[in-house]
């Protein structure tokens, strides 16, 4: 055997333990990193459901403002046939599973059959939206409260403490 087909072996044992040297330190500070990432998402998502909780809870109003006779219902599009929305004196969906829920889901949720995004609990008055999937749903929530004042918006608050 020649010396040339002796050199190409393959790899020495010093050229394997600092290629795993090398990925090692990668993946201390590649892991943390990604690990991390799982609560940005979440908080980014309970902000766009903020967002979209606004939005629905302007269209009911507006909607019930174009009806111009105070009705308790507004029928939202959305769904197979739309979706009854309930709405309070003042105008604003209620706190409640036909009121802001269907309000939001109308479009959101309910045509794609999507379960597990969020959950709801309904307390003192107000509805929240926890987001799935948090370390601590409890704490990691939009909260909508209607208007209980004329002429005023519903208050929409966000928790991001248990993304």
């Amino acid at each position: 055997m020649s010396k040339s087909a002796r050199a190409q072996g393959g790899f020495t044992l010093i050229e394997l333990v600092v290629v795993m040297v090398i990925l090692g330190i990668l993946a201390a500070f590649a892991i943390p990193r990604f690990a991390r990432m799982d609560g940005s998402a979440r908080a980014a998502t309970v902000r766009a459901m903020e967002g979209g909780l606004k939005s629905a809870a302007a269209m009911a109003h507006g909607m019930w403002l174009a009806a111009g006779t105070n009705p308790a219902n507004v029928l939202m599009e959305g769904g197979a046939n739309g979706t009854n929305v309930a709405m309070n004196a003042l105008g604003y969906p209620t706190a409640a599973n036909t009121g802001i829920r269907n309000a939001f889901e109308a479009t959101v949720y309910t045509t794609t059959n999507q379960s597990g995004r969020f959950t709801t609990v309904i307390a003192n008055g107000a509805m929240d939206f926890q987001a799935g999937g948090s370390r601590n749903p409890a704490t990691c929530y939009v909260r909508y409260l209607p208007s209980t004042v004329a002429g005023t918006s519903p208050t929409i608050t966000t928790n991001l403490a248990g993304c």
